[in-house]
């Protein structure tokens, strides 16, 4: 078991990190660098001239309804002792 900041040093080294109570659920949080995508509505085509639109780096959680969501932590997340790498 780790502390955050060490789970966040973890994650943004490429593992993925998760609490202890969410190992049943097969949730972890992933760490998404920043890159760009093609638009994919008319707003951002408009908003970026029709070029490639940069993301920022973000963090991401695989969740137990299996899709991905952005994620931040909760005050109980920052203060739990409980992290770990997932394999």
């Amino acid at each position: 078991m780790m502390k955050f900041g060490q789970a966040i040093e973890a994650v943004k080294k490429g593992n993925k990190i998760a609490r202890k109570g969410w190992n049943g659920k097969c949730m972890f949080v992933y760490y998404v660098p920043a890159a760009s995508y093609p638009p994919a509505t008319d707003i951002m085509k408009e908003a970026f001239g029709g070029e490639n639109v940069p993301y920022r780096a973000y963090l991401a959680l695989k969740t137990a309804q299996n899709d991905v969501a952005t994620w931040s932590p909760s005050t109980s997340d920052v203060l739990a002792e409980d992290w770990m790498v997932v394999e």
